[in-house]
């Protein structure tokens, strides 16, 4: 346990960035859901529990759920993860990398896409005409001027993690925002921060702050958007029976931009969504998840532990947003488990 000075130290800074997400939050307009293609998640194991991650992140997607847990990696990794929406119409990609770098720190790069591609330009093709009516007369087809774009967008993560002992690390992103539709196009930076504090042996804590500063996107239209903070709480009990681990994880969002109806609860302009998931892990072979996420929607998930290799489905199924459909998602993590890459112990 720590003495009182430590936990003095930590109480003061989560004061200090309490007091920087309602200062900003109160202040200035935002746009709602600005940054809500970020907030899909990534990892098949941490979707196929619910999103309920930020206490339990402890590998190379720790860097979009919680930058901390970055500082847990032995071996550098490498993950990718696919999903497609809506018949195959929108994609969603992401990818990342790890590197453990001395006795307690981590570094990472990680990419997430989601765009529609190929969609169909005609302007230039002379389709239709505009009566004063009001109504559309097709006049021409002239295929050869068809012409296709593609609107996507894009965050980069650079994430840093410390180790600062056995029981608590800490971790920081910066992100660059980038959206594109059509001619349109928006460039943002913003921060993220997070920690992890591990109790006793077997529960953990974590938070993180996302869009901690507020993120500015900046359209060359003139429009300008502001990502307004979103605070993450989890937590993360590991309880061995069975020959395996049960791992039970809660987090909870709260955010500060009137979303009211859209969230799970709200009280004012302050709204909190639940994430909620269980984990069972027989002897690093095999697991099963499940979990309930902050749509609504009830996910089942699977993972397979190779040598080298962790292979993570999940399958999301929502009642309350129909249209969206089922949702697969696979992702592939690669360990680089040998000797020669293992952290040092200097």
């Amino acid at each position: 346990m720590k003495d009182i000075s430590f936990y003095s130290r930590t109480a003061l800074t989560t004061i200090i960035i309490l007091a920087v997400i309602f200062d900003y939050s109160y202040s200035a307009s935002r746009a709602k859901y600005a940054g809500e293609f970020i907030a899909i998640g990534v990892g098949g194991r941490a979707l196929g529990l619910g999103g309920a991650y930020t206490a339990l992140a402890n590998d190379v997607t720790a860097g979009y759920w919680n930058p901390a847990g970055l500082s847990k990696l032995s071996y550098p990794q490498m993950t990718l993860m696919h999903n497609e929406q809506f018949g195959g119409l929108v994609n969603y990609d992401y990818g990342a990398v790890a590197l453990p770098l001395g006795r307690s720190s981590s570094l990472a790069f990680s990419a997430i896409r989601l765009g529609v591609d190929d969609i169909h330009d005609s302007r230039n093709g002379g389709w239709v005409d505009l009566n004063n009516n009001g109504l559309v007369e097709i006049i021409e087809r002239d295929l050869s001027k068809l012409t296709f774009f593609n609107t996507a967008d894009w965050a980069l993560y650079l994430s840093y993690a410390k180790k600062i002992d056995e029981w608590f690390s800490y971790g920081a992103n910066v992100k660059v925002v980038r959206r594109e539709q059509g001619e349109g196009s928006a460039t943002g930076i913003g921060f993220d921060v997070g920690a992890q504090y591990q109790f006793i042996e077997n529960f953990m804590v974590g938070a993180t702050v996302q869009d901690v500063t507020t993120t500015f996107i900046a359209w060359n239209t003139g429009t300008n958007e502001l990502i307004s903070p979103t605070l993450k709480i989890g937590s993360a009990y590991i309880l061995d029976a069975l020959g395996g681990r049960f791992i039970p994880v809660c987090d909870i969002d709260i955010r500060f931009e009137n979303r009211q109806a859209s969230s799970n609860l709200h009280v004012g302009s302050i709204s909190f969504d639940f994430h909620s998931g269980l984990e069972f892990d027989f002897r690093n072979l095999v697991a099963v998840r499940a979990g309930y996420s902050d749509l609504g929607s009830l996910n089942l998930g699977t993972g397979i532990h190779l040598p080298k290799f962790d292979i993570d489905y999940s399958f999301a199924k929502s009642d309350a947003i129909e249209q969206l459909g089922n949702t697969h998602r696979i992702s592939l993590t690669f360990t680089l488990q040998a000797e020669q890459f293992a952290r040092s112990s200097d």
